[in-house]
């Protein structure tokens, strides 16, 4: 049977990328790192790093025993804490990861209630519009919105997302209205990140458009800023401009047609049986936010 010691061993070389930064880490010398995961590679009869003179990276074999690692390592963890009476006790760090503008507006004014119920954990919140690796990052979870029907990642479902053509007062007093969905082609469309399509669902199914935009941008703010201002039709979630529709800043173009209902909002992590209590807490805590109705739809 593997040691167990060697698990640890391996699954901090594979967090840090260097057997020397995990020797520091340990106490050990490099040699006894190497030693380990040489002795652990014998055994399992593969080769866990590809190892050059600057770089140490996982196998495809090492990966996948890394994933699976992880959980045990979990799992032992957690039935420690049970054991010795603190399952309840939430400690350490999660680190989350999600989309910057949803992080800004939906998530970082919510912080404060969970903290503050559990003081002893940390929270590290990283928004990026990239999907990050959950493992390469060393993310306890994600939040995406994204159609993850085909996904292998293991997501749980916290509220429906939904995506309206909308464009500004003066936009529309000055451009008018488009008549029906070939007529985006005879005014300004707003594509978020450098041109992505349109694939929208109507009365006769799904119309995939590849909008022409004036504006290019990875940026998904600036494209709520550039339909605000009043310089064309975007493609927006009401999390992102439902205040704006509310007031009326912003009027629904089309409201026949809407972004696909496949895309949700989802919290998603790695796959194992048994969630970390830290990660299944603020998932929880996430669903009382935003379900069962959004509060950005009330």
């Amino acid at each position: 049977m593997t040691n167990l010691g060697d698990l640890e061993v391996f699954n901090l070389v594979a967090q840090c990328g260097s057997m020397s930064e995990a020797a520091r880490s340990l106490g050990y010398s490099p040699a006894v790192i190497s030693k380990r995961i040489k002795r652990l590679e014998e055994r399992l009869g593969v080769r866990l790093f590809q190892r050059t003179t600057r770089q140490l990276s996982l196998t495809e074999a090492g990966q996948g025993f890394y994933e699976r690692v992880q959980g045990i390592l979990v799992s032992l963890g957690e039935a420690e804490d049970f054991v010795a009476g603190r399952a309840n006790a939430i400690s350490g760090s999660l680190k989350i990861s999600a989309p910057t503008s949803f992080g800004r507006l939906h998530i970082a004014p919510h912080l404060k209630p969970f903290i503050d119920t559990n003081p002893a954990l940390a929270i590290n919140l990283v928004l990026s519009d990239e999907f990050t690796d959950l493992v390469a990052g060393g993310f306890d979870l994600a939040i995406r919105i994204a159609d993850l029907n085909d996904s292998s990642l293991v997501a749980r479902r916290l509220a429906p997302v939904r995506r309206v053509l909308c464009a500004s007062r003066s936009y529309v007093e000055r451009h008018g209205l488009p008549k029906d969905i070939s007529d985006l082609a005879n005014h300004r469309c707003l594509p978020a990140h450098n041109n992505d399509s349109w694939r929208l669902e109507g009365p006769d199914g799904v119309v995939t458009l590849r909008p022409d935009g004036m504006l290019v941008t990875n940026s998904s703010e600036v494209i709520r800023e550039a339909v605000i201002a009043g310089l064309g039709i975007a493609l927006r979630s009401t999390w992102d401009i439902g205040q704006e529709l509310r007031d009326g800043s912003l009027v629904q173009v089309l409201p026949d047609y809407e972004g696909s209902k496949n895309v949700s909002l989802s919290a998603i992590y790695s796959s194992r049986k048994l969630l970390p209590a830290k990660v299944r807490l603020f998932i929880d805590y996430m669903t009382t936010l935003y379900s069962p109705v959004p509060y950005w739809e009330r």
